[in-house]
């Protein structure tokens, strides 16, 4: 492939890379075919021959960008991403900035799949429900916020942020509930943030609101299981649903085996991509809900893809996605942008746009930044099973 001079990365040009694949090795539904997998992640089947050792030479474009946020989220107030293009199209990488290479690495490989394998032939469904997202705001700011979620009757709530108390999450629960109306449903959110104690008196007080689920509100998969159990002894109709004991486990299969959720909610970069998300759906045999990352609309579009795939919720009615999120964003890197008309999103690979592209682009040394990043991922992705035998070279 030739490849485009990049605006998003300041060193250079993406240049001087040649062919290094092709497009083949999909499963039954135009998926990726994964090779023997690694513990970063597997190579797409679809890239085949040797395997270049400079990450440049893998996409025909480069693209970093940061885009503001409507408002702080998950502590971030600027939205940092790489836009990738392969020869299935446009692919995003965009790992948090905490985030290491090992555990980076997945989110790489979720790009490479997307930059390397056609979509699928056939989905169950054409276009997804979405719920609406609300950050650790104001309760008065809940009616702007969900009125950027159009047609939305599902709102995930986020909780539990360190140095808010219960009162104040009660107070914004409370809000969405009447913005909702008693017919709406509500999710909340804790990423981990309560130990198990408090966790249990959060949920007995938010229980009145009459939650679907509460979404990993402790860390330890020890003591999700324990919490699910107690509740159900007390009386307390709260089902728990995880999030980081799927993707930022080592072993996500641990959530089934000890019973300690009633939902899964997986997401496609943390994961490794589309393939490796519906293998761990599949193994839990839990119902799942597909969710972002804080994506622009190309990250999302694979999450749609993903949330088209999978089965229906218990009540044989598609789960709600936390799909929603360019709302979130001040800007994008598509146009029209994937945000959610009458509550849904339709199955799509949009293409990014080079004016926005330009618009967002990242400064220099951000852009370089996430080259590196991208490369050091690289580097580990390649020398798994599968890889390392195919690259050009061997040196450490």
């Amino acid at each position: 492939m030739n490849a485009h001079p990049d605006p998003g990365v300041a060193s250079g040009p993406v240049s001087g890379a040649s062919p290094v694949a092709g497009l083949s090795g999909t499963d039954g539904a135009g998926t990726l075919a994964a090779e023997t997998p690694g513990p970063y992640g597997a190579l797409p089947a679809g890239l085949t021959g040797e395997l270049p050792r400079d990450v440049r030479e893998l996409f025909s474009r480069i693209h970093v960008v940061s885009i503001p946020m409507v408002m702080r989220f998950r502590g971030v107030d600027t939205r940092t991403a790489m836009l990738l293009r392969g020869p299935a199209g446009w692919a995003e990488f965009s790992p948090f900035e905490e985030y290491p290479p090992p555990e980076a690495a997945r989110w790489f490989a979720a790009a490479l799949e997307r930059a390397y394998v056609p979509g699928p032939a056939g989905t169950v469904r054409d276009q997804v429900p979405v719920n609406a997202t609300v950050p650790s705001c104001d309760p008065e700011e809940v009616p702007r916020v969900l009125a950027r979620f159009p047609g939305c009757t599902t709102a995930k709530v986020k909780v539990a942020q360190a140095g808010v108390p219960l009162e104040a999450d009660i107070a914004r629960v409370a809000a969405v509930r009447r913005e909702l109306g008693q017919d709406g449903v509500i999710r909340v959110d804790a990423n981990g943030g309560w130990s198990l104690a408090e966790a249990k008196r959060a949920l007995r007080r938010l229980a009145e609101f009459g939650l679907q689920y509460a979404e990993q509100p402790c860390a330890a998969v020890e003591d999700l299981a324990a919490l699910r159990a107690e509740l159900a002894e007390a009386g307390i109709g709260v089902p728990i649903a995880a999030d980081e004991s799927i993707r930022r486990a080592e072993d996500p299969m641990r959530v089934a085996r000890l019973q300690a959720a009633d939902y899964i909610v997986v997401k496609v970069q943390p994961l490794g991509g589309i393939a490796q998300a519906r293998h761990i759906v599949a193994q839990t045999g839990l119902p799942a809900v597909v969710s972002s990352a804080l994506d622009t609309s190309i990250g999302i579009a694979a999450g749609v893809e993903l949330a088209a795939l999978l089965p229906p919720g218990p009540d044989g009615e598609p789960l709600a996605c936390g799909l929603g999120t360019v709302g979130l964003l001040r800007g994008d890197v598509a146009d029209p942008s994937l945000r959610p008309s009458g509550g849904m999103l339709p199955v799509t690979r949009p293409d990014a746009d080079d004016a926005l592209l330009e618009r967002y682009r990242a400064d220099p040394g951000t852009a370089e930044a996430w080259l590196a990043r991208a490369q050091a991922c690289w580097e580990l992705i390649r020398r798994t099973p599968g890889g390392e035998a195919r690259g050009h070279d061997h040196a450490s």
